[in-house]
């Protein structure tokens, strides 16, 4: 009897020191450095069960045995803390910090940028194009009414839910920065102002310009003279873009949107303004300047009387032949 429980007592010892042997490999294995070589974002999809999450960690160069991976998780009890998501792994993480990068759930910020003076189309088109969104963008919003701004997003996240942001975007920003406008300004409501800032927004890039530009059509509108304004004719023409230079006849066609045929502001924004623009509509420059012309640096050239614009008009064509325009 001594003797069997001698043998029992070392079959157990030996069992002990291999168990003991298995979790201390196992959990070396777990802390280790891992195999990768370089930073690397990887998506988990949603639903993929903790099997699915290792495969593709594994797949992805992130571990090296899948099986080490689920055992040890199961172990620490997080096998259900673990959430899907596009997720930063730093060079060579080991297989335990890779499941604290999936239990805290920290994904990756992606970003897009929707550039000031685009049109609703042409946004609706980088939405459809941007990688990490799902969806569709679905109706298209009135023209004016998207914040030109950079939106953070995470994998998986919607279109439509991002297109709602920049809609809410543009109505916070309107709605702090219209109370504050000028006692002088002429505007009736924000519409108003978002229609006259998308045009100062397609007239000049150079923030310093925005308000004295608005300052000229805000003259101009005092005065009873048409905006004249030639992004507005071609927005007129094909709202969608033109790919060509107006000619004189353009600027006779009679649309909605012509400021050289109709006086006051046309019915709409003809493009998404930004932040400048629109403060620059709320608060223009003080001037008296009636009219600008490009001066083939970048800018403008400002005037006060039609002499002096048809001379920088002159000028301007001049330069253009110069430069083979």
């Amino acid at each position: 009897m001594g003797r069997l429980i001698a043998r029992l007592a070392t079959v157990l010892l030996v069992l002990l020191i291999a168990v003991g042997g298995l979790g201390l490999w196992g959990h070396a294995q777990f802390t280790r450095p891992g195999p990768l070589d370089q930073p690397r974002d990887v998506v988990i999809p949603s639903g993929s069960g903790l099997e699915g999450i290792a495969n593709t960690l594994a797949s992805s160069g992130i571990i090296d045995d899948p099986r080490v991976f689920s055992i040890a998780v199961k172990l620490s009890g997080m096998a259900r803390s673990l959430k899907a998501g596009e997720y930063h792994f730093a060079k060579t993480a080991s297989p335990r910090e890779v499941m604290h990068v999936l239990i805290e759930g920290q994904t990756v910020v992606r970003r897009l940028t929707i550039a000031e003076g685009l049109t609703v189309r042409q946004t609706l088109d980088r939405l459809s194009l941007a990688e990490g969104l799902v969806g569709q963008v679905g109706t298209a919003p009135a023209e004016g009414t998207l914040l030109p701004e950079t939106y953070h997003f995470s994998y998986g996240d919607t279109r439509a839910e991002l297109l709602r942001r920049m809609r809410i975007a543009m109505l916070d920003l309107l709605a702090k920065a219209w109370p504050n406008r000028d006692s002088t300004s002429i505007l009736a409501d924000p519409n108003q102002a978002l229609v006259l800032a998308s045009i100062v927004e397609k007239e000049t890039a150079l923030a310093k310009e925005r308000p004295l530009v608005a300052g000229v059509f805000f003259n101009r509108l005092k005065r009873g003279m048409r905006l004249q304004s030639d992004p507005t004719v071609a927005y007129g023409i094909d709202p969608k873009g033109l790919d060509r230079a107006l000619s004189k006849r353009d600027l006779k066609q009679p649309t909605p949107y012509n400021t050289y045929v109709n006086k006051g502001l046309p019915p709409g924004p003809i493009a998404n303004p930004g932040r400048a623009s629109i403060e620059a509509v709320l608060h223009p420059a003080e001037t008296d300047f009636l009219y600008f012309v490009a001066d083939g640096s970048g800018g403008h050239a400002f005037a006060r009387t039609l002499a002096e614009h048809n001379r920088n008009v002159a000028l301007w064509r001049k330069f253009k032949k110069a430069s083979g325009g």
